[in-house]
């Protein structure tokens, strides 16, 4: 009976090893850098009064002297993108501004809730934008795809006197959709469609299309490159959207170290897909044996 307790000691050791490796760490640091201003919270409108509070713990503003904050609303849609005035606000975001060079980092601290749009994701689409240099986090209480945060983002930009052009911030909102549409139509992981745009803008630094056609040569390249097979109309649809920033004649030259960031994390990720599967089966074979082993002791 002892060597049997032995046994599930070392087992149960051996299953906390592994979990503590596996759980991440988060890091937080309040210091507020005065050069750059406070961090600026955006809080979704639709959001009652006990849910606000639940989003103030969730972003860990500890302080509320310590932050400006604003209120997001389906009117700021309809400014910032045109979209719905109607829509509802949930997903709240805040925004710490880094030093020149930091580049951006974004983190979704309450990712069950948000359930289209990944970190790189958020990060491709504030690109496009115009947002560089910055701490990200962004946070719901309920499930949401994730969308509003955008648009709050950008509003705390204007608020403190960065305004973002209009026409980038449409185009940035219109990237994210078309990434969350072929992760849901194509049947492509997240972190494969944001690795393909990626991809995309890379090569579009790289090489500085003058036309369409050239746009059209990029694209089904990648696509090529990362054996993604999409149907016709959406592979249209990229072609006119990178088209567009073409004329809008987004320099992604400008933020290519932070391009490079995002593709190395996305190439990170879905190199990993296959390690977290094997870790996956280690688990499920981990505890099938010792509940085999207990039945085997007290059944």
């Amino acid at each position: 009976m002892r060597c049997y307790m032995y046994s599930v000691v070392a087992l149960l050791t051996v299953t906390a090893v592994i979990v503590s490796f596996a759980t991440p760490v988060h890091a937080t640091n309040d210091s507020i850098n005065e050069k750059l201003g406070v961090p600026i919270v955006v809080y979704g409108d639709t959001l009652s009064d006990s849910q606000k509070q639940e989003v103030t713990k969730q972003l860990n503003v500890t302080d509320p002297d310590s932050v400006k904050d604003y209120t997001v609303t389906g009117e700021d849609i309809a400014n910032y993108i045109d979209g719905d005035p109607n829509s509802r606000m949930f997903s709240s975001a805040k925004i710490k501004r880094e030093e020149e060079g930091s580049g951006l980092t974004i983190n979704i601290v309450t990712p069950d809730n948000i359930t289209e749009v990944t970190n790189e994701m958020y990060a491709n689409a504030l690109l496009t934008a115009g947002v560089e240099n910055a701490t990200v986090d962004v946070a719901s209480p309920v499930k949401v795809s994730g969308h509003s945060a955008l648009t709050g983002i950008y509003k705390a930009y204007d608020a403190e006197g960065h305004q973002l052009d209009k026409e980038r911030m449409e185009l940035a909102n219109d990237e994210l959709d078309a990434a969350t549409n072929l992760a849901n139509k194509e049947g492509l992981s997240q972190e494969k469609v944001s690795e393909l745009l990626t991809e995309i803008k890379q090569s579009i630094a790289d090489q500085d299309p003058a036309t369409k056609e050239e746009v059209r040569q990029i694209v089904e390249e990648q696509l090529n490159n990362l054996n993604i097979s999409l149907s016709d109309e959406d592979r249209q649809m990229l072609i006119d959207l990178f088209n567009r920033m073409r004329d809008l004649d987004i320099n992604f030259d400008n933020v290519k170290k932070q391009l490079d960031d995002i593709a190395s994390k996305v190439k990170d990720l879905v190199n990993d897909e296959g390690f977290w599967n094997k870790v996956e089966n280690f688990f499920s074979k981990l505890f099938n044996m010792l509940s085999n082993f207990l039945r085997s002791v007290f059944g």
